[in-house]
């Protein structure tokens, strides 16, 4: 049952860290024209949906991760929603030292998950 937890965390964060990524970066391709306090208004209604997401998703995953393991899975899910948010959306390219930070950022996740909390 802990592994049917961690994957509705999972999926949970995805679809956060998806409406959040569109609420901070979305606006650079579709809103760059528009004045800011419009664009800030947008991306608050935006990321009122990343909340409805993330909340449910951080009280189930505490279920069967402590705060540091849920706080770390995030990140990582963002970083992987961004990369593909940057290459479909911005049309941007990664280059190798944004690889080798996330490598570096993959091995402090699976530090984090490796060994068991107190």
């Amino acid at each position: 049952m802990p592994y049917m937890t961690l994957l509705q965390t999972t999926l949970l964060l995805t679809a956060s860290n998806t409406f959040m990524t569109l609420a901070w970066y979305g606006h650079l391709k579709y809103l760059h024209h528009k004045a800011l306090w419009i664009v800030i208004l947008i991306s608050w209604g935006i990321a009122f949906f990343e909340y409805c997401f993330q909340v449910p998703a951080n009280r189930i995953g505490f279920k069967v991760l402590d705060g540091y393991q849920l706080k770390i899975l995030q990140e990582i899910i963002t970083l992987l929603v961004f990369v593909v948010f940057a290459k479909l959306v911005l049309g941007e390219t990664m280059r190798w030292n944004h690889m080798v930070s996330f490598a570096f950022l993959a091995g402090a996740a699976w530090f984090a998950f490796a060994y068991k909390s107190a």
